[in-house]
């Protein structure tokens, strides 16, 4: 893809994510690795007028400097220090999204409630410790929270989902806040049945080729 693409490609997927209502207004932000620079959306503008060189660039190994008429959304910070410590990591999905943020809200990290819980890398997708939004307290307290993981809720703020590619990121994104929402609704008829860390692990090793995996058709896990 070229930089053109891959910034209107941004601009389209957070369209697709308020329009969807994985996210609302100009609370969310996407970032995209593009070699040794990042590029991400601008603060405060909305997606609807948003145009692909309203897209901020940052260099990876740099300190928020940026290139494009609009500053950088006020969570680069967060998104600067998971592309510099993750190097897997192509793409950063930041929402607001409903239950994910009400779990967020109410201190409750998500558990082994369906096994789906591996595709994010572990048994239990973590809460990062509140922090003010823009901080470097921020940033520290969600790559703790990502240790080994893809991603993480935040805690009285939202949520973080990872991937390789824009559109995996995006694809993580819908699975949290989906996982979010089931995870929420059991709890009100007396909570879920919790999967066992070895049951897990299996499931890990099943993702490892299920579906498409780099250009390969692998076996089906479910």
């Amino acid at each position: 893809m070229t930089e053109l693409s891959i910034r209107q490609s941004i601009i389209d997927h957070c369209r697709g994510m308020n329009a969807s209502g994985l996210n609302q207004g100009t609370s969310g932000n996407i970032s995209v690795r593009l070699g040794d620079r990042m590029l991400i959306t601008p603060s405060g503008i909305p997606y609807e007028t948003m145009q692909p060189d309203m897209i901020a660039s940052l260099p990876i190994a740099g300190n928020g400097d940026y290139d494009g008429p609009k500053k950088p959304s006020v969570e680069w910070p967060f998104h600067l220090d998971i592309m510099k410590a993750r190097p897997d990591v192509g793409a950063v999905v930041h929402t607001h999204s409903t239950y994910a943020t009400i779990l967020a809200m109410a201190g409750k990290p998500i558990p082994a409630c369906h096994y789906m819980i591996a595709a994010f890398g572990g048994p239990d997708v973590r809460i990062a410790d509140y922090a003010r939004y823009g901080t470097k307290a921020l940033s520290d307290s969600v790559l703790r929270a990502m240790e080994g993981r893809s991603a993480c809720l935040m805690a009285n703020h939202g949520m973080i989902a990872t991937g390789a590619t824009l559109e995996k990121a995006m694809w993580a994104a819908v699975e949290l806040e989906t996982l979010s929402k089931q995870y929420y609704h059991t709890l009100l008829i007396g909570g879920p049945m919790i999967l066992p860390d070895e049951e897990i692990v299996g499931v890990l090793q099943g993702f490892a080729t299920y579906g498409l995996q780099d250009g390969k058709t692998g076996g089906k896990a479910a």
